[in-house]
């Protein structure tokens, strides 16, 4: 295949791939259905093999258009990242970002990463505190933007990611056999208050032997052995071991991750960011998809 691959097609398989559908990926890249199905004939005869098979109403990918997509979904972001970078390449300013520390490990590298390369000229202030505070911050001013986790108590806080939460403790140690459980919680957190809820609706002892709203604190605790916590999926570590049921603990709901934005100040590199922040973390529209 001497061809070289068009990056607008690439840009509609991933849509396609991402829905399902011919015609929900047609919205998505406002393009007609007939247009999209005349993009995806053009991308299979320049691969030279079908991409898609149909399943009832639902466009699946064939081997071969699993083994593009990864590709494709790397060439599109590569194409977004070039020309952000061209077209930013005059953004200045200063831009003042909250994340809870334990998001900060997961998401923060990619995000700085990616937004220095497309706007060298601008700064970023990062603060690591609770969720709770960092939504004082912005009502307050004190911030532009933060990562916060969404417990619909902020009504303009935008969804842009979805996690599994879970119970876990460490690989070589017991704490979650002994009773009451000791547990390592944050101070100011909405999981704390959801993990002792879900304890008390068993009747199972408990008590927070380790509080901190250091992340990096707590998860010393666990990894130690002596004590049992809760994490997000990105923030697991290795060394963790999640529980379940089989081990007498109750299933802990999905949690969502939203960014929030201050009134105070809608500057273009804070909005610079805010669209790299979506861009890298976003994943409620695959996971809505895979439900439907």
């Amino acid at each position: 295949m001497s061809a070289l691959l068009d990056v607008d097609q690439l840009k509609t398989f991933v849509a396609i791939a991402d829905t399902g559908s011919f015609t929900r990926a047609a919205d998505i890249v406002f393009k007609t259905q007939s247009a999209v199905s005349m993009q995806m004939k053009r991308l299979e005869e320049r691969i030279g093999k079908p991409l898609f098979s149909r399943d009832g109403r639902q466009s699946r990918l064939t081997e071969d258009g699993e083994r593009l997509l990864e590709y494709a979904r790397r060439i599109v972001k590569l194409s977004g990242e070039a020309i952000s970078a061209l077209t930013d390449a005059d953004l200045s300013g200063h831009v003042r970002l909250g994340v809870p520390d334990d998001y900060a490990d997961r998401f923060l590298p990619e995000i700085l990463a990616r937004f220095s390369r497309s706007n060298p000229r601008a700064e970023v202030t990062v603060v690591c505190e609770p969720s709770l505070t960092l939504i004082d911050r912005i009502t307050t001013g004190a911030l532009d933007l933060a990562i916060i986790t969404h417990t619909g108590i902020v009504a303009d806080a935008q969804p842009i990611r979805q996690e599994q939460l879970y119970w876990v403790t460490s690989q070589r140690g017991c704490a979650h056999e002994e009773t009451p459980v000791p547990l390592a919680l944050g101070t100011v957190c909405a999981w704390r208050n959801l993990a002792i809820e879900r304890l008390d609706g068993q009747q199972r002892p408990h008590r927070v032997l380790y509080a901190s709203q250091n992340s990096t604190a707590l998860c010393a605790a666990v990894l130690a052995g002596l004590a049992v916590s809760v994490s997000a999926e990105s923030s697991l570590r290795p060394g963790m071991r999640v529980l379940g049921a089989a081990d007498g603990y109750p299933p802990l709901p999905p949690i969502k991750i939203a960014l929030l934005r201050s009134q105070h100040d809608t500057s273009p590199v804070r909005e610079a960011l805010a669209d790299h922040i979506v861009d890298s973390l976003d994943n409620l529209s695959e996971t809505v998809m895979a439900a439907e």
